[in-house]
């Protein structure tokens, strides 16, 4: 496993190596005393999948507040995503920075999105799946959100959604 930061602050691309052969292969995707070595510390608590049918289904960008923080790895099983996350810690050297990053199952990527950062994904391909590992129970009276298009963060997505819930689309502009 390879840790590499990114551009927001506490945000950490993760690279993992599989082992082919004629069988197949197997990869190693969580470690938790190589999460430790790297600075995270993360015990998982919860687990859930995405499945997104279309290209160009966007999904987020959701957080938790304060109230109830929770940290994330997040790796693409099946398909293809543009995977985005925003700070929106006040006090962080990268609030309101935004990081995105291609995810599949070839690329070999986890990522780790610590408390108070958002996170959003756009499919780039039909039957999409995500596996997300949480280190806290959802609470969902703390789920919040920002919107996918908001002025304030300007991310560069690769095209515009065809796909969205309306709660995604509704979230009001970000306010500090």
């Amino acid at each position: 496993m390879q840790f590499r930061p990114t551009r927001v602050a506490g945000v950490v691309l993760i690279e993992t190596q599989a082992h082919r052969d004629d069988r197949g292969s197997f990869e190693r995707t969580f470690c938790r005393s190589s999460f430790a070595a790297a600075g995270i510390d993360f015990a998982i608590r919860q687990a859930s999948l995405s499945t997104n049918l279309k290209a160009g289904t966007l999904r987020g960008l959701h957080y938790q507040l304060e109230t109830h923080p929770e940290a994330k790895l997040v790796r693409c099983v099946a398909g293809r995503v543009f995977d985005v996350v925003v700070d929106l810690r006040p006090r962080s050297p990268s609030f309101r920075s935004w990081y995105g990053v291609e995810l599949s199952p070839a690329a070999g990527r986890t990522l780790y999105i610590p408390p108070g950062v958002a996170h959003g994904f756009l499919s780039l391909a039909d039957d999409s799946v995500l596996h997300y590992m949480m280190d806290a129970d959802h609470e969902p009276a703390a789920a919040a959100g920002v919107r996918w298009d908001d002025p304030a963060f300007a991310i560069d997505w690769p095209a515009a959604p065809g796909v969205i819930a309306p709660r995604d689309a509704g979230y009001p502009d970000f306010a500090t």
